[in-house]
């Protein structure tokens, strides 16, 4: 068995954040990566992939974006960049370690592999608040003779030109999905079960996560007035689309219902000319169409479901339950109880400020927290 100070479990922005921070602090560590790159996730994600959030406001503990990188990082830069990090500070992650089990040991953390075992003083989880795809199933789904499939396989739509298909979901994936099967040429339609909110990625001509930043200082409840107004304006341009609106203001939504406002990129636009089609949720599936519960009944080729994704921790890390909310994700970033000492969670908070944001400087709480 190798004994270790820190194991990092995951190279993904937020294993390789605190990888960087614990670099820069001399402080030794290792880190296990289930597949054979870092951010294996960002490499397998759709084609068009942008970087919804400003790039000042994205990047990773001591290492700018370059100068030259676009407002908004396409996939294929943000991959880059994700390389030179891991150049930058020479991160050697162990590769095809995929973990099966965290659980205390005495006053240790035992971390197994498919492979191997491995014990330290500290684990620092960082597998994603993205882990596992959420697939739902529909009745009488397995008599239809279309393709039905997770979002997370989805590439781009030029393979479904001139076809029906139907997009479950309307959260930041699948609205992104539904522009891109439209802009190339597929007849597309999006079922929306949940309310949903809707907010611009720019405002007059700044991202309008700098205006979320700006607005959290003053508290929640000036927060959400301000969001409420912006809210509004989002409002009167969804009326007649068909889209079911939120009651609540996107960051009561947020800090609620743990539900990420839609970053508009486009769909919104093209929904309300019509071009794609809004639709309810489904009631249930026959072999060649979707019927959905106000009636209507359509044929569709292929089916993405933009269902979303969950941490399960579960999974991983034994007598996890008392640090789990109630959707399974942390509570808190670390415990201090003397059960879970040296157990740390880095990536799974989702503020309206964004993600990128919160894994910089949450990965200095905990690299301050080892030092």
């Amino acid at each position: 068995m190798e004994s270790h100070k820190n194991i990092i479990i995951g190279a993904g922005p937020s294993g390789l954040a605190i990888a960087g921070r614990l670099s820069k602090l001399n402080i030794p560590f290792i880190i296990l990566e289930q597949s054979e790159n870092v951010g294996n996730v960002w490499r397998n994600h759709y084609d068009r992939l942008h970087l919804h959030t400003d790039k000042k406001y994205s990047e990773l503990p001591h290492f700018p974006f370059p100068a030259d990188y676009p407002t908004f990082v396409p996939k294929a830069k943000y991959i880059e960049y994700l390389d030179a990090y891991v150049k930058y500070f020479d991160i050697k992650p162990l590769y095809n370690q995929e973990v099966t089990n965290i659980k205390r040991i005495a006053d240790k953390w035992l971390v197994k592999t498919k492979t191997k075992a491995f014990e330290a003083e500290n684990v620092i989880v960082s597998t994603g608040y993205n882990r596992v795809p959420t697939i739902p199933t529909f009745k009488n789904q397995a008599v239809f003779q279309g393709e039905v499939f997770h979002s997370h396989l989805y590439k781009n739509g030029k393979p479904f030109q001139d076809k029906n298909v139907l997009v479950v979901g309307y959260g930041n994936s699948g609205a992104e999905i539904a522009l891109d099967l439209y802009e190339n040429g597929a007849r597309t339609f999006t079922s929306i079960r949940t309310p949903v909110n809707i907010v611009k990625r720019e405002f007059l001509g700044r991202s309008t996560q700098g205006l979320a930043i700006f607005l959290i200082q003053f508290g929640n409840t000036f927060y959400d007035f301000i969001s409420n107004i912006f809210k509004k304006l989002s409002t009167g341009a969804m009326k007649g689309t068909g889209i079911p609106i939120s009651t609540l203001a996107p960051s009561e939504q947020l800090r609620t219902l743990s539900k990420t406002p839609v970053i508009d990129v486009g769909t919104l636009k093209e929904i309300k000319a019509k071009n794609i089609l809004v639709l309810p949720d489904i009631q249930e599936f026959t072999k060649d169409t979707v019927v959905f519960v106000d009636g209507q009944n359509i044929a569709f080729d292929a089916v993405v479901l933009a269902t979303g994704y969950h941490a399960r921790l579960k999974d991983l890390v034994e007598n996890i339950d008392p640090l789990l909310n109630e959707r399974g994700y942390p509570k808190t970033m670390w415990s201090d109880e003397p059960t879970y000492k040296g157990l740390y969670f880095l990536g799974f908070n989702l503020p309206l400020t964004g993600v990128l944001r919160d894994i910089h400087l949450s990965s200095a709480k905990i690299s301050q927290k080892n030092s």
